[in-house]
């Protein structure tokens, strides 16, 4: 192609390299006659059809790609995009893929393992937001009033992330106090120096869990609501005598990708040099999130008649004991079964 300052549309509907008359007439290479460049160039789909196999080797001047990066990082684990992609970049993503596998390139015929689809934020009744129906919403004037952090978590907390959601200023605000509770939270605990205890300790298993758990089935705004639920019972403790430092480090980590600039300043406040992204992603110990006693209802027949607090590992005989006994004289038939299901539930019949 020339070396030109602009390309200028030409108004016909020809390429623009069709206007530069010093490139696009030429002489044939073959007979030397008078010749013209074709001035057709390859659609814009045909590079992002084979763009991920170039990522994992961008800088290799001798191949598209070497076979040893391409055994090694493809093909694509997850391919998140719009669904307006499935007609043409995904059918063209799979015939060069396709393609480049018969000629002995790349050792699999389908570039991506998992597709995503996620939906679109629209304006007021399910609108498509754009400039000539006046629905635009400025990322800019909210980042001025609320910060990037609230607007990058309002627009994961608005809605399933698969489903098209409709806009709400109103929204952002709770978000933008969630993360200033968030906040003052850690700020009131960091100086503490509070001992873990048990219930700590299951409350960060259980944390770690859960939003890990929303987070890899790719239901952000669970997770969102997650940390709101979760900032609520580390307030109820740190009223209670505090929150240790592994608990609150363990929050902001998990915070990190969601809120990065809070996240980074808490960190620090928490005494570390380092980024809180040099951090690997927490992990649940399942046996830390036992709980020591539950609450089960206790039936007669079918119907719950009261309710009685065991120890998680509790017998069964000793459950169906303390179940007679607070059942007491409602218990005046002949007793025919006694059903127990460890942890959830006993359920007396009589006759």
């Amino acid at each position: 192609l020339p070396e030109v300052e602009s390309y200028q549309p030409t108004g016909t509907g020809e390429s623009p390299l069709a206007a530069i008359d010093s490139w696009v007439n030429t002489t044939c290479p073959k007979c030397g006659a008078p010749a013209k460049r074709e001035t057709n160039t390859m659609p814009q789909w045909a590079g992002s059809s084979w763009y991920f196999l170039r990522y994992v080797d961008s800088h290799n001047n001798e191949e598209l790609v070497s076979r040893e990066k391409a055994d090694k990082y493809l093909p694509v684990d997850m391919y998140i995009g719009g669904v307006e992609h499935a007609v043409l970049h995904l059918l063209y993503s799979r015939f060069y893929t396709k393609f480049l596998y018969d000629i002995g390139v790349i050792d699999f015929d389908e570039p991506f393992h998992k597709l995503f689809n996620q939906g679109m934020i629209t304006g007021k009744n399910g609108i498509k937001m754009s400039k000539s129906k006046g629905n635009v919403i400025s990322p800019d004037d909210l980042v001025r009033d609320y910060g990037c952090d609230s607007l990058r978590m309002y627009e994961l907390f608005v809605g399933p992330p698969e489903l098209d959601s409709e806009w709400d200023d109103r929204g952002i605000d709770g978000v933008y106090r969630f993360l200033n509770r968030f906040w003052n939270m850690v700020l009131q605990n960091k100086d503490k120096n509070v001992k873990e205890t048990k219930e700590l300790v299951k409350l960060r298993h259980k944390m770690v869990y859960d939003i890990t758990s929303r987070l890899e089935s790719f239901s952000l705004n669970t997770v969102i609501s997650g940390f709101m639920e979760y900032n609520n019972k580390l307030m109820e403790m740190t009223k209670k005598g505090g929150v240790d430092k592994e608990t609150l480090e363990t929050a902001v980590i998990l915070m990190a990708p969601f809120a990065p600039h809070i996240a980074e300043e808490l960190w620090q406040q928490l005494g570390h040099e380092t980024s809180v992204f040099k951090n690997t992603w927490p992990s649940a110990d399942e046996e830390a999130m036992k709980d020591d006693e539950v609450e089960i209802p206790v039936q007669i027949n079918g119907k719950t008649k009261a309710v009685i607090n065991i120890s998680a590992d509790e017998a069964k005989d000793v459950v169906i004991a303390k179940a007679k006994e607070v059942l007491g004289d409602r218990l005046n038939g002949n007793i025919v079964k006694e059903i127990y299901v460890p942890g959830k539930i006993v359920n007396i019949v009589q006759k």
